[in-house]
C-alpha cells in the first residue's frame, strides 16, 4: 500500500474515533442539556480525540482537516435536533445544504493535497523549533483547541438560523447570495493556486486570476463564508447580533496572524514579493497599483 494511501486510512481513523467519541459525548449529555454545551463539550471530547492521533503520528497536520469537518457534524446535528418534531423548514434545509457543500470542498481540497505524514505544515515545524519540549502543549493549546474554538465560534449563527420556524424572508436571500458566493470564491481561488503550483510556479509570485486582484482571495472566501452564515443567524433572529463574534473572531485571525505570516514568509523566499504587497491588496479585491 504507498505511504499516501496508509496516511489517509490512520487520518480518516483519527476523524472516525473522534466522530464516535463526540457521539458518546452527545449521547450522555441527552437532549434535556443545552445545544450550546452539547456541541461544545463533544467538539472537546473530538479534538482531545484527533489529537492523541497527532501525538502518535508526531504530526499536527492530522488535525488540519478538522476545520472543514466539524461543521459537517455540528450542523446535521442542530437541524435533526431542532427538527425532531416536525418537517424540516426551508432556512433549515438550505442553511445545512451550503455548510455541508462548503465542508465537503474544503475537505476534498484538503486531501487531494494530502502529502502524507512524512509532511507536515511548516509553521508547525516552526512551532516546534521555538518550544522544543513544550511542543505537544502548546499543540494541544494552539493548533488544536484554538482552531476548535474558533470553528466553535463561528458555528454559532448555526444555533439560532437551524431551530428557527421563521418564514425565509429577504436577508435569507443576501445570506444566501454571500455564502454560496464566498463558497465558490474559495474554491476557484483554491483551484488556480493548486493549477499555478502543479506546473511548476512554486517558486513564483502567484498573480493571475483572482490572485491579480487580492492577494489572499481564498481567505476572503474563507472569511465571507463565516459571515454569510451570521447573515442567516440574523435573519432568523434578528437581535442575535451577538453570534457576530465568531465571524470577528475568525476575520481577526486570518487578518492578524495567518496573512501576515505567510506574507512574512513569502517575503523571506522571495525578493520581489515586498514589491508586489505594495501593488496588490491583502484582501478586498482591487486593480493592481502601477
Amino acid at each position: 500500500m504507498p505511504p499516501r494511501t496508509r496516511a489517509l486510512l490512520f487520518v480518516s481513523a483519527a476523524y472516525l474515533t473522534a466522530l464516535a467519541v463526540a457521539w458518546l459525548v452527545v449521547r450522555w449529555l441527552g437532549l434535556g442539556a443545552s445545544p450550546f454545551a452539547v456541541v461544545a463539550w463533544a467538539d472537546l471530547a473530538a479534538t482531545v480525540a484527533v489529537f492523541a492521533f497527532s501525538v502518535v503520528a508526531d504530526n499536527t497536520s492530522v488535525y488540519d482537516p478538522y476545520w472543514s469537518v466539524a461543521p459537517l457534524a455540528i450542523a446535521p446535528y442542530l437541524a435533526l435536533r431542532s427538527g425532531a418534531e416536525g418537517a424540516p423548514s426551508a432556512r433549515r434545509i438550505l442553511v445545512c445544504a451550503l455548510v455541508i457543500a462548503w465542508g465537503l470542498r474544503l475537505t476534498y481540497h484538503w486531501a487531494r493535497g494530502f502529502r502524507g505524514l512524512a509532511h507536515e505544515d511548516w509553521r508547525y515545524l516552526d512551532f516546534r523549533r521555538k518550544t522544543g519540549r513544550l511542543y505537544w502543549p502548546v499543540s494541544l493549546a494552539g493548533l488544536h483547541l484554538f482552531p476548535t474554538m474558533q470553528v466553535y465560534l463561528g458555528c454559532l449563527p448555526l444555533f439560532v438560523a437551524l431551530p428557527s420556524a421563521r418564514p425565509l424572508g429577504p436577508l435569507d436571500a443576501v445570506a444566501a447570495a454571500v455564502t454560496a458566493g464566498a463558497l465558490i470564491l474559495e474554491a476557484v481561488a483554491d483551484e488556480q493556486l493548486r493549477r499555478f503550483r502543479a506546473r511548476g510556479g512554486a517558486g513564483e509570485i502567484m498573480a493571475e486570476g483572482l490572485w491579480a486582484y487580492s492577494r489572499h482571495p481564498n481567505y476572503l472566501g474563507e472569511i465571507g463564508f463565516w459571515w454569510g452564515l451570521l447573515l442567516f443567524g440574523l435573519a432568523a433572529a434578528p437581535d442575535a447580533w451577538w453570534t457576530a463574534i465568531g465571524a470577528a473572531a475568525i476575520t481577526a485571525m486570518f487578518a492578524l496572524f495567518s496573512i501576515p505570516v505567510l506574507d512574512q514568509r513569502s517575503c523571506a523566499r522571495r525578493p520581489a514579493y515586498a514589491e508586489h504587497m505594495k501593488r496588490v491588496p491583502a484582501l478586498l479585491p482591487w486593480p493592481p497599483r502601477r
